[in-house]
């Protein structure tokens, strides 16, 4: 086997100057070491000069590789004064003719303004018959579940409440803990201004147990329940186990969809109480720090700044923001192609979709009970 031979490139000192180019221009010669970069600056070093004499005759070797970067270094066209072997002359006729050959233009868009919102439109209104559809069925099974409990999914629904509620207590802990600390410090910073510390429990209490006790809580489930639901139903799609089930007539609401979601249904009030929790201690510790409030004096006045209607409102939204988390990401995960990029794909419009509709649903929410619990 012939040993490679290294690139080189020499100028002569004569007047024309003259590039010599020798050894072989391959891809395993030009990728040994550092030399494809020293031989590309030197080569750009040389485009200020166009009365060079290119003498090639002596490379041994040249693919498209060594042709490539020497057509570049030309600035894509042939030098005037160039001497090559006639066995490397086709590989630089045809880089001069794929030069030269236009590109092709871009497809005009075949789809105008109102043909692409027509489309979204179509997506959208098959997204909610799909959801709708799956909200129907999820009726029938909680029916049959209530006709004869003995025969639920009791494995399921336990084993979706301890992944979902049990193992989401420490994040939303943390969470609660760290906004009712900062809520209390930018709270406690205007109220001693004015001289109205005390206010500062109803300000924790309204806030968090009526709004950010329940928004918190959701979000974080939709983050990690919501696509842990949907990546479970796509991989299960991937690998035909949802085609398994059904050939042996196994219905997937009663033993996928409606367990996840009655899981949820009874985790989120329970999370939402323990984010109240947290959340008030966060504030009660903060409140001490920048106050002198004590604990003591918090949770006396707290009942008191707060009514307990507010306190039913927020178990309400969780056991609402708990059926649409569950559902959105079991109808993004039944959704799922037998492919990874769709899973992906469908696991992130999961969480979003999920964390938008949180929100919309929190609005409709404070609009029908804007004038009670005050």
């Amino acid at each position: 086997m012939r040993s490679v031979t290294s690139p080189t490139l020499r100028i002569s000192q004569s007047s024309p100057a003259t590039v010599t180019i020798s050894g072989d221009w391959t891809v395993h010669a030009l990728t040994d070491g550092h030399c494809l970069h020293n031989l590309h600056a030197e080569l750009l070093s040389y485009q200020q000069h166009s009365d060079l004499i290119w003498d090639l005759c002596g490379v041994n070797t040249l693919d498209h590789t060594g042709a490539q970067v020497l057509w570049h270094a030309w600035q894509c066209r042939r030098p005037a004064q160039l001497r090559v072997h006639a066995n490397h002359q086709g590989i630089f006729e045809r880089l001069e003719q794929v030069s030269q050959r236009p590109l092709p233009k871009p497809p005009k868009q075949r789809l105008n303004s109102i043909m692409q919102l027509g489309m979204v439109m179509l997506g959208f209104f098959s997204h909610a018959r799909d959801l709708l559809t799956l909200l129907g069925q999820l009726i029938f099974d909680l029916g049959r579940f209530l006709r004869h409990p003995v025969r639920g999914p009791w494995k399921e629904l336990s084993a979706n409440l301890y992944r979902m509620g049990a193992q989401a207590l420490g994040i939303t802990a943390l969470v609660g803990i760290l906004i009712g600390i900062v809520l209390s410090y930018l709270s406690a910073q205007q109220l001693r201004t004015f001289g109205g510390d005390l206010f500062i429990v109803n300000i924790l209490g309204m806030s968090i147990i009526r709004e950010l006790g329940p928004m918190l809580a959701a979000i974080l489930v939709a983050g990690r329940s919501g696509s842990a639901i949907t990546a479970q139903l796509g991989v299960m799609r991937v690998t035909e186990e949802l085609d398994a089930m059904r050939v042996m007539g196994i219905p997937h609401g009663f033993r996928l969809i409606m367990p996840k979601v009655l899981a949820l249904a009874i985790a989120m009030p329970l999370l939402v109480i323990w984010t109240d929790v947290m959340a008030l201690i966060g504030g009660m510790i903060s409140a001490q720090a920048l106050l002198g409030m004590t604990p003591e004096f918090f949770v006396y006045k707290l009942p008191e700044a707060v009514p307990l209607l507010n306190y039913w409102i927020g178990l309400g939204k969780g056991v609402t923001f708990g059926i649409l988390i569950a559902l959105i990401a079991c109808h993004f995960g039944l959704r799922i192609e037998p492919n990874t990029e769709s899973l992906g794909r469908g696991t992130t419009s999961s969480v979003v979709i999920a964390i938008t509709v949180v929100i919309i649903a929190d609005a409709v929410f404070a609009i029908i009970f804007s004038k009670v619990g005050y």
